[in-house]
C-alpha cells in the first residue's frame, strides 16, 4: 500500500519513527518522502552549521508538490509544531503579534523530524540567539537575486559578478549560491558588528547603486511591474524579521532541486544551472562544503577530531589536548622544520582555534622562484605553534621537529581554496625577519573521504608574492594570474587557422587531425592536472590520464594534446567522447569510464622542469616530446606523417590529406618547423578538413513537430563578426535523443524575452524562444551562401570546452 512503508531509527542517539517513506512528494520524477530524508542525511553535515542557533521556518508539502496543472500550495510553518520531542531545541521571539517559538535546527536529528513532517525547506534568518535568548547580530549578509519575467540565471550570474569586486572592496568574501528555484543567493560572512538594520542599509545602498549603475539589468525595487527582464536586487533579507533559505535545503519546486554553493568560475560556464538533490550530494562529497566559511566555528564541531585519532598522548610529546580552546585572534604563524621520512617543511595558521595546516616538500618559495607544492593536512591545536622536539619512530610523523620560524601574519583572504597571507617572522628566523606575502591555491579535485574536511595528501600549489606595498598595478595583475596557474605558462593553448596560405619557402611538419577535446596537462610530484581551452579543469572527468605522470621523464612537464575517444574500428569518434564530456560527478564518471575509453594524444610541448620552451621551434619541440613521453596507458604521441617543403609542399600536403581520408580522421595539421608556440590562432598552424565545420552560438530554439512535438526542433545559430553576434542559420538534423534531453536542459536557465542575434529572418523569428548566448556547439555543413548563412547544416555536438566569445567565423 502507498504511504504504508515505516521504520524506527536512531539518529544521533534520539529514537524516531518515520512513516510513509514511499509517499511521492515530486510525482514529476517520484521522489519520495524516503529520498528526502536520504537527501537531507547526506547534506546534514554541511546544512546544520548554517542552520544552527537559529530560528528555523518551515515550508511543508504533506501531500506533495502537486504537478504543473495542479501545484500543491505548502504549509508556512513558524511555531513549533504540537508534539515536538522535548529534545528539539526551541527559541522564541516576540513579535508584535505575540511570541512564536521555533525549532533550532542544531543536530541531524531535529533535521529528521522536520523532515519526517515534510518539511522541503528550511529558512533562517542571518542572526543567531545570543546567550541570553536574544537576537544577536547578524553574522552574515545576503543578496537574493532574483529573475523577473525575460530573465534567467545567466542574468542572475552577470549581477553576482558586478557585485563581487564591490563586496571584496567592503573586506567580504561572497559565496554564490543558486537557490534551487529561479535564482541566486550571495552570503558574505561578518563579524557581528553591526546590527541588522545597520547591514539592511548597507545592502539596500549597494542594491541602489548598483541600479544605477546598469538600470538595464538590475532593479533595487519590490514592484513586479518594474522587473521585466530584469533581476530583482534583494536586500531586505537582512532584516532582523526576515529568513533566507538555509544552503543545501530543498526546493518545494515541481522537480527537486536543492540550494547549493558554486565555486565562481561556474558562473561563466555555459549551461550554468541550478542543481538536483543527486547532483548537490556528489558535489559535496567531491569538493567539500563550499560554504563552510559562512558557518561559525562553534556550529562546526571540533576540528582536532582528525588530529587526536592519528595520536597516542601517551606515546608522543606532541601536544593532545583533550578540548578546543578557545579561538584566539587569527594572527599566529609557524613554519616548522620536520626531519620525518623526508626532510619537509610545516607552515600553519592560527584560524578559528586551531592551527591549519600545510607539508611543503620544498619549503617556502624564494623571491622569484616557481610555485612549490603544497599538501593540506590535518588541523593541528594552537598548542602546537611552539612545539619543538622528537616524535618517537613508529608514531605518526615520527622524527625530529624544529621551529623554522614564527610569528604573525595577516590575511588578505582565507577560503577554502585560497589562501594570500603575509608573515612577519622573527629576525633569524628562516623567512630572515622580512614580510613574506605568500599564496596557497589549491589544484586538487578528488573526492573527500568527508563533506568539508581535507583529504590526507590533497594538493595545493604555494605561491611567492611581492608585498602588497611594493607591488605595482601590473605585478597585481601577473600574481593574481600566478594564483590560478603557473608563473611560468600562460596555459591558453596554440589554435590553427583554417585554410591559411602556406608560406612557399617555410618548411612544414604534417600531422593527422584528431577530432576530440584540446587539453592542457601540467604534469609534476606524480600529479596530472587538464584544462580545457576555455579554462576548465578537465582533470576529474578523465581520471585515468593520471597515467601520463608515469609516462614522462622528468620532475615536470606542461604539454598539449587532444583527448579522443575511439569507435569499433579505432577512430576518433566525437559523438562516443559527448558520453564523456561534462561528467564530474565520480560515480557518472566511472560508469562512463567503463562505457568509453579514451587517450590522451601528445602534440605539443610547453616547458620541461620549469623551464619555458615555447620560444623554441617547432621541429626542436617535437623532438623533445618525442624523447620526454613514453607511450602506453592511454597516453601516445602520434608521428609526423609528412615534411613538406619547397617544390614538394602541394604534394606532400595532398597525399596526408589522402591518408587522413583513408583513416577515417578529420583532416591534418601543418605545423611551420621554425615556428615558436604561441597562444592563440596564428597562421604558423594550418588546418586542412575534408569536411567543413563550423563552431557556433545558440541564440535561440524553434519547437519541433511529430516526435519531437512540446521539446527543441531546431536551433537558431550565430558566429561573432565586428563585436556582433550574427544569425548564420539553423539546424535541425544530427541530433540525437540524448543530444536533445542534454540541450533542452541547458537553454532552459538561459531563456530571456529579446534575441541577441542579429539579423534573424522573421519566418525563423516567429515561434522562437530566445536564450542568453553562451551554450556553444558544433555543426558540419556544405558550404556558406552568398547572404551568410550554413547550407545543410548538421549538427555535431556541444562543446562545453569552447567559449561563446572566441567563436567566429571560419573561412
Amino acid at each position: 500500500m502507498v504511504g504504508s512503508v515505516k521504520q524506527d531509527v536512531e539518529v544521533d542517539g534520539r529514537r524516531l519513527r518515520l512513516s510513509n517513506l514511499d509517499k511521492v512528494l515530486y510525482p514529476a520524477t517520484g521522489f519520495t518522502k524516503g529520498d528526502a530524508l536520504a537527501y537531507f542525511a547526506a547534506v546534514a553535515s554541511a546544512l546544520v552549521p548554517l542552520a544552527a542557533g537559529r530560528p528555523a521556518t518551515r515550508k511543508r508539502w504533506p501531500d506533495g508538490v502537486g504537478t504543473a496543472t495542479d501545484p500543491a500550495k505548502p504549509f508556512f510553518v513558524k511555531n513549533l509544531e504540537a508534539g515536538a520531542p522535548d529534545w528539539v531545541r526551541r527559541g522564541t521571539i516576540e513579535h508584535r503579534s505575540g511570541a512564536n517559538t521555533y525549532p533550532v535546527v542544531d543536530d541531524l536529528a531535529t533535521l529528521t523530524w522536520l523532515v519526517q513532517l515534510a518539511t522541503l525547506e528550511v529558512h533562517v534568518p542571518q542572526w543567531r540567539f545570543g546567550p541570553d535568548g536574544s537576537p544577536a547580530h547578524p553574522d552574515r549578509m545576503v543578496l537574493d537575486l532574483d529573475p523577473g519575467e525575460g530573465a534567467g540565471l545567466a542574468e542572475c550570474a552577470e549581477v553576482a559578478r558586478l557585485l563581487r569586486p564591490v563586496l571584496e572592496g567592503m573586506g567580504l568574501d561572497a559565496v554564490p549560491v543558486t537557490s534551487g528555484s529561479k535564482g541566486l543567493h550571495l552570503f558574505a560572512r561578518l563579524d557581528g558588528g553591526w546590527s541588522s538594520d545597520q547591514v539592511t542599509d548597507v545592502a539596500h545602498e549597494l542594491a541602489r547603486s548598483l541600479e544605477a549603475d546598469h538600470p538595464d539589468l538590475v532593479v533595487s525595487d519590490m514592484k513586479k511591474a518594474q522587473r521585466h527582464g530584469k533581476v530583482l536586487l534583494d536586500w531586505s533579507q537582512n532584516r532582523a524579521a526576515k529568513t533566507t533559505l538555509v544552503p543545501y535545503s530543498l526546493r518545494g519546486t515541481l522537480e527537486p532541486h536543492a540550494s547549493a554553493p558554486r565555486r565562481w568560475e561556474e558562473l561563466d560556464e555555459p549551461g550554468f544551472a541550478q542543481l538536483t538533490p543527486d547532483e548537490v550530494v556528489g558535489r559535496l562529497e567531491r569538493d567539500g562544503d563550499l560554504a563552510a566559511a559562512l558557518a561559525p566555528a562553534d556550529a562546526r564541531g571540533d576540528a582536532l577530531t582528525r588530529y587526536r585519532s592519528m595520536r597516542d598522548a601517551a606515546r608522543t610529546p606532541e601536544p593532545v589536548p583533550a578540548a578546543r580552546p578557545a579561538k584566539g585572534d587569527d594572527d599566529v604563524f609557524v613554519i616548522q622544520e620536520h626531519h620525518a621520512s623526508r626532510l619537509h617543511w610545516d607552515l600553519r595558521f592560527e584560524r578559528d582555534g586551531v592551527l591549519v595546516s600545510w607539508a611543503l616538500p620544498k619549503g617556502v618559495p624564494r623571491p622569484g622562484e616557481r610555485n612549490h607544492l603544497a599538501v593540506h593536512t590535518e588541523d593541528h591545536p594552537l598548542e602546537y605553534a611552539t612545539f619543538a622536539g622528537d616524535i618517537p619512530e613508529g608514531e605518526y610523523g615520527g622524527g625530529h621537529v624544529d621551529i623554522w620560524d614564527s610569528g604573525t601574519y595577516t590575511a588578505e583572504k582565507f577560503r577554502p581554496d585560497e589562501v594570500i597571507a603575509t608573515m612577519r617572522g622573527g629576525a633569524g628566523g628562516g623567512l630572515g625577519g622580512e614580510p613574506v606575502r605568500i599564496a596557497l591555491i589549491r589544484t586538487d579535485r578528488r573526492e573527500r573521504e568527508e563533506p568539508g574536511t581535507p583529504i590526507q595528501g590533497e594538493q595545493w600549489l604555494i605561491h611567492r608574492m611581492a608585498p602588497a606595498d611594493d607591488a605595482t598595478p601590473e605585478e597585481e595583475t601577473r600574481q593574481q594570474q600566478a594564483q590560478k596557474k603557473e608563473p611560468e605558462h600562460e596555459l591558453r593553448p596554440m589554435l590553427a587557422t583554417a585554410g591559411a596560405p602556406l608560406d612557399p619557402d617555410a618548411e612544414y611538419g604534417v600531422e593527422m587531425k584528431w577530432d576530440g577535446v584540446r587539453a592542457i596537462a601540467r604534469v609534476e610530484d606524480g600529479r596530472v592536472v587538464l584544462t580545457s581551452r576555455n579554462d576548465l579543469d578537465l582533470t576529474p572527468t578523465y581520471p585515468e590520464l593520471q597515467a601520463l605522470a608515469d609516462h614522462v621523464h622528468a620532475g615536470s612537464a606542461v604539454l598539449d594534446g587532444e583527448i579522443v575517444a575511439e569507435d569499433a574500428r579505432g577512430r576518433p569518434s566525437f559523438s562516443r567522447l559527448q558520453q564523456r564530456m561534462g561528467l564530474t560527478k565520480p560515480r557518472d564518471v566511472e560508469a562512463a569510464r567503463r562505457a568509453v575509453a579514451v587517450r590522451y594524444l601528445l602534440f605539443d610541448v610547453l616547458a620541461v622542469d620549469g623551464r619555458d620552451v615555447r620560444r623554441a621551434t617547432w621541429h626542436d619541440r617535437r623532438d623533445l616530446l618525442e624523447r620526454l613521453v613514453e607511450p602506453g596507458d592511454g597516453v601516445d604521441v602520434p608521428p609526423v606523417v609528412a615534411t613538406a617543403e619547397g617544390d614538394d609542399q602541394r604534394a606532400a600536403v595532398d597525399d596526408a590529406m589522402a591518408i587522413s581520408r583513408r583513416l577515417g580522421l578529420e583532416g591534418v595539421v601543418l605545423k611551420r618547423a621554425d615556428g615558436p608556440y604561441r597562444a592563440g590562432r596564428s597562421g604558423d598552424w594550418v588546418k586542412r578538413k575534408h569536411e567543413r565545420q563550423q563552431e557556433v552560438v545558440v541564440g535561440g530554439w524553434r519547437p519541433g513537430h511529430g516526435r519531437r512535438e512540446g521539446g527543441v526542433g531546431s536551433l537558431l545559430l550565430g558566429v561573432h563578426e565586428g563585436g556582433r553576434l550574427r544569425y548564420v542559420g539553423r539546424v535541425g538534423t544530427g541530433f540525437s535523443d540524448r543530444d536533445l534531453d542534454a540541450i533542452a536542459a541547458a537553454l532552459h536557465p538561459l531563456e530571456r524575452k529579446t534575441p541577441a542575434l542579429e539579423d534573424v529572418p522573421r519566418a525563423d523569428a516567429g515561434d522562437a524562444h530566445w536564450v542568453t548566448p553562451t551554450l556553444v556547439g558544433e555543426v558540419r555543413f556544405a558550404e556558406w551562401t552568398d547572404d551568410g548563412r550554413l547550407r545543410q547544416a548538421s549538427w555535431r555536438g556541444l562543446r562545453p570546452d569552447k567559449r561563446a566569445a572566441d567563436v567566429v567565423r571560419e573561412p
